[in-house]
């Protein structure tokens, strides 16, 4: 952005009372934020879009927390384990957050706002104005440029004008957009599309799927004994498999399992084969790993060039549960 360019007015910061818990700091309040430039993030722990834009958030606190910036975390769950204070906890503490995280578990502080994504940013100026925002990935120059026209009007001398330098890797590397062609794909049944299963999906029962002999681009199948929830899909007996048609560079699949039911063995293939050089974080060159913390598990990264790819997960034991395939 540039000097001329004008940061509107559009609401104030809302109360951050209806949180359920905090995390590296006691309860946040407007009031007590007078004075300070904020900048507020809605995520979710298994979030892909979240994960890839985390390497930034934490780059702004640790460059311009001196200047008087605050960065708050708002973190609104969007599947059932998410709600587990001590799972947050665990998830967040090897991802370097130490910046206060408001636990929005009843969704009161997200209604507050008005907010509809995973992510968002919101910017907040020492009145206690919102002056700018920000939804999804990117527009990461801009986000800067933000905080530090706000540290400026705010007084803070010398603020350092040069944007953060970040080199993320792993489930934090950005996406290839330019070869990404399938969507965040759903396996419960409220939000699920591109089932290709004979029959179709029976909800919340038990039932024996088989997998089309082929599949369309953007299209999944199960294959064994599964019950299909409204966000769980769960594996009942097994050698229960997944497959996904897909067009990106990395495949993500946030796994878990059943209660009380342990670690869960599983094994991937690509095209009928193990992925060898185009495996993901979480498995091996023959594509074998386990579940064993509900999260995102990365499970291909690929090289170019980038094609139409058939992805296939077999499970080795039950109890195996699936929610949700992101690309990158």
């Amino acid at each position: 952005m540039t000097a001329t360019d004008k940061l509107r007015i559009e609401g104030r910061l809302p109360e951050l009372g209806g949180a359920t818990a905090w995390l590296h700091s006691g309860p946040l309040t407007p009031a007590g934020l007078r004075g300070k430039v904020v900048i507020v993030q809605f995520c979710t722990f298994s979030c892909i879009n979240w994960l890839r834009t985390l390497p930034h958030v934490k780059a702004w606190d640790r460059k311009y927390r001196d200047d008087g910036l605050v960065v708050i975390g708002v973190h609104s769950p969007e599947f059932p384990f998410e709600h587990d204070l001590e799972k947050i906890r665990s998830a967040l503490e090897p991802m370097g957050v130490d910046y206060p995280v408001a636990v929005d578990n009843e969704f009161a502080v997200w209604r507050a706002f008005d907010n509809a994504y995973w992510p968002a940013l919101y910017f907040i100026d020492p009145e206690g104005r919102i002056r700018h925002h920000h939804f999804g990935e990117e527009d990461y120059e801009r986000s800067e440029r933000v905080i530090q026209r706000l540290l400026t009007e705010a007084g803070s001398a010398d603020v350092d004008e040069d944007l953060v330098s970040v080199e993320p890797d792993g489930v934090y590397l950005a996406a290839d957009w330019g070869t990404l062609g399938s969507p965040e794909t759903y396996v419960g049944y409220a939000r699920a599309t591109g089932f290709a299963s004979p029959a179709g999906l029976a909800r919340d029962r038990s039932r024996v799927y088989v997998e089309p002999s082929r599949l369309q681009l953007n299209h999944w199948a199960l294959a064994g004994d599964w019950t299909v929830g409204e966000q769980i899909t769960t594996l009942n007996e097994p050698g229960g498999r997944i497959v996904h048609r897909f067009h990106g560079r990395d495949l993500n699949l946030v796994l878990g399992s059943r209660a009380g039911g342990g670690p869960t063995g599983f094994r991937v293939l690509l095209d009928g084969e193990p992925p060898d050089g185009a495996r993901g974080l979480d498995i091996d060159e023959r594509g074998n790993g386990t579940v064993g913390e509900e999260r995102l598990y990365q499970l291909i990264r690929q090289d170019a060039p980038i094609m139409e790819r058939t992805f296939e997960i077999t499970f080795l034991d039950a109890g195996a549960q699936a929610y949700v395939f992101t690309f990158g």
